[in-house]
């Protein structure tokens, strides 16, 4: 009888390797387990104790059952059942009052994750940083800068810009956009502009947000015997499309709708695959001309213009100038709502 093959060793250090690797994700699974058991924990206290409360109907009684909590807690249970930390937890049930949706966010953010959402105003604020810090893997110090450099604002005042009809999803674009990691001088020209995008193309598709890629710089494209040149073109891989982005100096100009719907069906007619949708795109612009982007009603022809800022305002400036811009962006939507019923 034919003796049976020993299936070959495998050496040392390969096993090694390969079982160290089984330990660490192992390890990797269990701590994100345990990060999210604790966060569970924490929404399940802040509900019961808002119950407790709700039901007696008694702010006094409130405060004095959270303080003498809090005492007994910690003494058994250690620091995370102090005063403030509680308090957290009752904002935090009171906030995000859908267990579903807590226990899919405690997966991927931690609880000091969501105690930086908990100070955001809206609902629909918490809810858009929470889903960005989960799609871009954010640590507490990116989902920060992200808060206080006004990321859902500035998202919403590019969403205001959106009509019934247009052709660039919710979500895509932001205005203003803040390059102010570009270190540019005082007088600049527009290839300084591309020239510093490339210098530090990273940060500047962090600031586009996740899903793009670079593709190509000053995209050739010959029509009619004639060279044209797109200044950047990047490809979004979630909505599966190319968008073309063009960098002005100064306050939009009508012009440059054309120039980029040209470009867009160039884009479409040669470069798009058959399993994308149609191009869009980007026209950043130093200033903007907001009636005139208004009446041309461009997203219809899959076009945004959004202003660009190479300096970062200080946090105060820059929280007045974005609310301005938000609050004359729904006045906006209310006149165009006003104008359509009549």
């Amino acid at each position: 009888m034919a003796k049976k093959k020993e299936p070959p060793m495998l050496p040392i250090d390969s096993l090694y390797n390969e079982i160290s690797t089984l330990i660490e994700k192992s390890k990797q699974k269990a701590i994100s387990q345990a990060k999210s058991a604790v966060t569970l924990l924490f929404w399940q206290v802040g509900t019961r104790i808002n119950k407790e409360i709700l039901h007696q109907k008694r702010a006094d009684y409130g405060k004095q059952i959270v303080s003498t909590l809090s005492v007994k807690l910690s003494e058994k249970y250690g620091r995370n059942f102090e005063l403030r930390n509680l308090r957290r937890m009752l904002q935090f049930a009171e906030q995000f009052p859908d267990k579903k949706i807590v226990s899919t966010l405690s997966t991927q953010l931690s609880w000091s994750h969501f105690i930086e959402l908990l100070p955001l105003q809206t609902s629909d604020a918490k809810l858009f940083y929470a889903q960005e810090a989960v799609n871009q893997g954010f640590g507490i110090r990116e989902l920060r800068k992200h808060i206080e450099q006004k990321n859902y604002e500035r998202t919403q005042i590019a969403n205001t810009k959106l009509t019934k009809n247009s052709k660039i999803p919710l979500n895509t674009f932001k205005d203003p956009y803040i390059l102010d990691f570009f270190d540019l001088k005082t007088a600049y020209l527009e290839k300084d502009v591309e020239d510093a995008i490339l210098r530090d193309l990273e940060s500047f598709i962090l600031e586009l947000g996740k899903g793009f890629t670079f593709v190509e710089r000053q995209k050739r494209m010959i029509i009619d015997g004639e060279d044209f040149h797109l200044d950047l073109l990047f490809y979004h891989r979630k909505l599966k499309r190319l968008v073309a982005i063009e960098l002005k100096l100064g306050k939009f100009k009508a012009d440059y709708q054309g120039q980029m719907k040209l470009y867009l069906k160039w884009l479409n007619r040669y470069e798009r695959q058959s399993d994308e949708n149609e191009p869009i795109g980007l026209i950043l612009c130093a200033g903007d001309s907001r009636e005139q982007i208004e009446l041309l009603e461009m997203d219809k022809d899959g076009i945004m213009v959004a202003e660009y800022w190479t300096d970062l305002p200080p946090k105060k400036e820059l929280e007045e100038k974005v609310h301005a811009l938000l609050i004359e962006a729904r006045e906006r939507i209310e006149s165009r709502k006003l104008l359509s019923d009549t």
